[in-house]
């Protein structure tokens, strides 16, 4: 076997093992260039790296680092060994860790690719996938919340609190004239058409993204409670005949307590909401039923509970179907169907997920994919109740800590999560149950707002977190 007499200076020491049929006849006597020509070298592969395959899914994963010029736009990624040599020349900085960015410190070119956004609508997730013409260069799903309107309830019940308290004065002004306009939305929808609007805007900030396509639906609620529902079916629902709902769910249930059925005395019968205001309550015939007086005072105070049974509920299909158009004319985006994407997503063997879908809507096919992002959507200003030591009041504190839930902090060398605050902001807990000092732990990361975390699935490449890769740089 021939060994090499010198040392290639200029090899590459991170360069994949490819596969390739190299016959033992390019060692012959009568000459490398005589072998090379009556021989064909088959099975070679084309720049693919074998180690970015992800087990035996042939799914191919990258790692990438998106890249911003002088003033702060967008350019197009490059890869970690790229960053980490601009770097260690002083031409760029970190500039956030999830996901990984970094600003160059001279100026460049303004060379850049088309870059579709495809962005898969919907109620309490988002998918988007951004692609170019032959990788894939950001993709995940964004977990939208769905506390707004708790969190509006309980603002609403301290308003009203203070103002009992308070001395009669006129009014200032007249709130009892309509002031909503035509196109107005509820605030937990409008909160969540805001967050669709923010992610684009997000994402438009890490790449230059040249066109975005939602996908739209629209759903018929009536042909899913009935698939064999047509014509004049659609007039004549089931509460047809019937004065209101109240006397449609009393007939519905026969006049009987659906609690006691019919034991208790009590001949007075009311509607009982079977879900609380919290929860969501509609006056939905299906989710309402019948009980007596008696029974529904005792579960109002707590002596008996009602069983609550499980309720479809179409909140999904109603938001699409509201916002969906309003989507496209603030984005002035490209829009599809989900029929479609369902069809291309089959074609293409991928499983439902919100991120594939977006990867379909964006127009993909067989592009390199890369590492998936969860988003979680968290508060920015976590406001809360606390008790006045002095009286023992409750007041809300206005007062914004050094640290906050969710934030990163440096412990002794780990990085470690805050999960509240005590002691009047001097004390935090982390995630390992542990309450430390304020002075004692390092801020290393405000998470708010948009929390970008890589997916880390069996047989990923070595891209684990991106603190890790900040680290390095």
């Amino acid at each position: 076997m021939q060994k090499l007499l010198v040392e290639p200076k200029n090899a590459p020491m991170d360069t994949p093992q490819v596969h390739s049929t190299v016959s033992s006849a390019l060692n012959s006597p009568s000459g490398v260039m005589d072998s090379v020509r009556s021989r064909r070298l088959t099975n070679n592969s084309s720049d693919v790296d074998s180690s970015q395959h992800r087990g035996s899914s042939g799914l191919r994963v990258q790692n990438i680092v998106y890249v911003l010029n002088m003033r702060g736009k967008p350019l197009m990624p490059t890869t970690q060994q790229k960053a980490n040599k601009l770097s260690r020349q002083d031409k760029a900085k970190v500039i956030r860790c999830n996901p990984f960015t970094i600003q160059l410190n001279y100026a460049t070119g303004e060379a850049k690719q088309p870059i579709i956004l495809g962005v898969d609508a919907g109620y309490s997730r988002i998918g988007f996938s951004a692609i170019s013409g032959s990788k894939e260069l950001i993709s995940g799903e964004v977990k939208l919340r769905n506390d707004v309107s708790k969190k509006l309830t309980e603002r609403r019940m301290y308003r009203r609190q203070k103002r009992n308290k308070l001395w009669y004065r006129e009014p200032r002004w007249n709130n009892r004239v309509s002031s909503k306009k035509k196109e107005w939305l509820a605030p937990s929808i409008k909160h969540k058409l805001d967050s669709h609007i923010r992610l684009v805007n997000k994402i438009k900030e890490l790449l230059p993204i040249s066109r975005v396509v939602v996908e739209v639906a629209n759903f018929d609620i009536q042909k899913i409670k009935n698939p064999n529902i047509e014509g004049k079916d659609y007039q004549e629902g089931e509460q047809l005949g019937f004065y209101n709902v109240r006397e449609y769910v009393l007939d519905r249930d026969k006049h009987i307590c659906q609690y006691c059925k019919g034991m208790s005395k009590d001949k007075i019968l009311q509607i009982h909401h079977i879900r609380g205001k919290k929860e969501g309550a509609t006056n939905r015939p299906e989710e309402l039923i019948t009980v007596c007086k008696i029974c529904h005072n005792n579960h109002h105070k707590g002596i008996i509970s009602i069983p609550i049974k499980k309720i479809k509920t179409f909140k999904p299909e109603t938001f699409m179907s509201t916002v969906r158009w309003k989507l496209v004319n603030i984005l002035r985006c490209q829009w599809t169907y989900g029929y479609i994407t369902k069809h291309n997503r089959i074609k293409l063997g991928l499983k439902k997920s919100h991120s594939n879908d977006a990867f379909v809507i964006a127009d993909g096919n067989n592009q390199l994919r890369s590492v998936q992002y969860t988003t979680n959507q968290i508060r920015r200003n976590n406001r809360a109740l606390q008790l006045n030591r002095k009286g023992f009041k409750p007041s809300v504190r206005k007062q914004r800590y050094s640290f906050q839930p969710y934030n990163l902090v440096n412990y002794n060398g780990q990085i470690l999560e805050v999960k509240g605050v005590h002691c009047l902001g001097k004390r935090i807990m982390l995630e390992n149950k542990k309450s430390v000092k304020i002075e004692n732990v390092k801020l290393y990361k405000y998470m708010r707002g948009w929390q970008f975390l890589p997916t880390l699935t069996e047989g990923s490449p070595c891209h684990k977190t991106d603190e890790k890769n900040s680290r390095k740089i």
